[in-house]
């Protein structure tokens, strides 16, 4: 639908997009109290439970999905409410600027301040400086990869407990993974819109979107090293390649779609690229996955690259998980019981911490 409206010039598919996606304001929650602020001029929503507490409570920033082209407070306000009552935690969820208006860093940014921030004024809001997790799902599981990585060697700052990360997209150098094959046509993300929403993230337009589908974004040196390193399918168990897959050769190198697309070799874009140096100071971590989801293999990467430098990782795999299954928790009416079932597993991580 998005499509024909833009055709007939009513309105572009992102606008049509977002009012689809905008989710609807909530009443009042008997057990949260719930404020709209700002971070370092960031928005922000924060969800503070009502019942008295013993002592300082764990907080959880939470970074949403939606191709950091979608996405809000309100589509979100489900998911946050459920996170905060349901694990007794002050919850922070961050309104970051949107792509293609805003091209990366921005959102990055908007996430990295606000959880400086919050990390600065935890006595406020009752939150213990040993427990403060960052949370995310799709594009916000990116977020919290970046913002993560960013903080582990802060000495300034309390330290964070953990990163959650839901189905994250972690890399744009290879959209030909396993995954991307098997799942190239399952919703809720079709393997074309993980790169147009990337491209979009990183240049604010889809431009050169065939090339970097076909790998020809990459030169073959640096292609090597990643591949030697992590982004390669070697690295995946052979449990998850029994769902046909064709190995592809990669086309010839463009340099020009390369000098457009070259920051997709920055960790604050592509987390999965960051030095063992980094890796290795990352906090304790929770990975979720989906077998019917492109982004699939991006998690199990980081899995073990995280094991590899002795990050300890809790992982939970939804067998029969698609795309986007949190966000659809309580949604209009119906959920998903495997959606519901993850959520829990987050619910379950974060009390153990």
């Amino acid at each position: 639908q998005g499509r024909i409206l833009e055709k007939t010039g009513l309105c572009s598919q992102i606008t049509f997009g977002r009012y689809v996606r905008q989710g609807r304001k909530l009443g009042l929650d008997p057990k949260l109290f719930i404020q709209d602020l700002q971070f370092n001029e960031v928005p922000v929503r924060v969800y503070q439970p009502k019942a008295t507490s013993d002592g300082p409570r764990r907080g959880i920033l939470f970074f949403h999905g939606g191709g950091w082209v979608f996405g809000s407070l309100d589509t979100y306000e489900k998911v946050c409410r459920y996170l905060s009552r349901e694990s007794d935690s002050v919850v922070v969820s961050v309104q970051y600027r949107l792509a293609p208006e805003h091209k990366y860093p921005a959102a990055y940014e908007d996430c990295l301040n606000a959880t400086q921030h919050f990390l600065q004024h935890l006595e406020h809001y009752g939150v213990d400086p040993a427990r403060v997790t960052v949370c995310g799902d799709s594009a916000g599981g990116n977020l919290a990869a970046a913002v993560s990585q960013t903080l582990a060697g802060r000495s300034d700052l309390p330290r964070l407990r953990a990163q959650i990360l839901i189905y994250p997209g972690l890399q744009a150098l290879d959209f030909n993974l396993p995954s991307y094959h098997q799942n190239r046509g399952v919703p809720l993300l079709f393997r074309e819109r993980a790169a147009f929403f990337a491209l979009l993230y990183l240049n604010g337009d889809a431009l050169h979107m065939q090339e970097v589908l076909e790998g020809s974004h990459i030169p073959p040196d640096m292609r090597l090293k990643y591949r030697k390193w992590w982004v390669s399918p070697d690295n995946i168990p052979e449990e998850f390649k029994v769902r046909g897959v064709k190995p592809l050769r990669p086309t010839d190198f463009i340099a020009e779609v390369y000098e457009t697309v070259k920051r997709f070799c920055e960790p604050n874009l592509c987390p999965l690229l960051a030095e063992d140096s980094v890796v290795h100071q990352l906090p304790e971590s929770f990975i979720l996955t989906c077998e019917y989801d492109v982004l699939r293999d991006d998690g199990l990467l980081y899995k073990k690259r995280l094991e590899d430098n002795g990050v300890r990782v809790t992982w939970y795999h939804l067998e029969d998980g698609f795309h986007g299954i949190i966000s659809l928790y309580d949604y209009c009416g119906f959920s998903f019981p495997s959606g519901k079932r993850g959520l829990d597993r987050v619910v379950n991580f974060l009390k153990t911490l």
